[in-house]
């Protein structure tokens, strides 16, 4: 299995898997997107000038299924109804997050989406809480996009440098995924504080 890996990461095919891997993992967060993209840019430290994975092609790529990915979960949730409306207000957690993000957004300051891009499925509750709560796209997107350059720059140079400063090893795949669940930790655990009344 870890041979075939090693072909995927080394072929043309990883961009398409990378692109598919992220855009779907606003619907299924278990995808392990993040270690693909690590995988890939382990790889690139590795190879030479015309090997594939490029870093900025694989960066461009990861964060553009991000964006689509966001894009599709904010529509789909737009167009929701009446159903998603109350499979939200079921929900503490989903409630609560949809409140924050709506008053970080009406405020200017879309820092949340950005820091939900690393927490686990923060993504999701994000995208999904934003087209159900009709927040303006203008409002959304550009916040979206900035959220999803950061996550891919910061996994592809974790995958890269990692390799560069360890060997492109599995070991270097391993501390560098490490640190990007840690990354994802420290966002959930800044997204459950409770905000300070004043």
């Amino acid at each position: 299995m870890l041979e075939q890996v090693g072909l995927l990461v080394a072929s043309p095919w990883i961009y398409a898997a990378v692109a598919v891997s992220v855009l779907l993992d606003v619907f299924l967060p278990v995808l392990p997107s993040g270690v693909l993209v690590i995988m890939a840019a382990t790889a690139a430290a590795a190879g030479t000038a015309t090997d594939v994975p490029d870093v900025l092609a694989l960066t461009l790529c990861a964060a553009t299924a991000s964006v689509l990915g966001d894009l599709v979960a904010y529509r789909l949730a737009w167009r929701g109804g009446a159903r998603l409306d109350r499979a939200i207000s079921r929900s503490r957690r989903l409630t609560t997050a949809q409140e924050r993000l709506g008053a970080a957004l009406a405020q200017g300051g879309g820092a949340l989406v950005v820091l939900a891009r690393f927490a686990p499925a923060g993504r999701s509750v994000v995208s999904l809480g934003a087209g159900a709560a009709h927040r303006r796209a203008r409002d959304f997107l550009p916040w979206s996009a900035l959220a999803g350059l950061t996550w891919a720059a910061y996994s592809v140079a974790l995958g890269y440098f990692g390799a560069h400063w360890l060997g492109a090893s599995w070991a270097a795949t391993a501390v560098s995924v490490g640190a990007l669940f840690g990354a994802g930790a420290g966002a959930a655990y800044v997204m459950r504080r409770e905000p300070r009344t004043s």
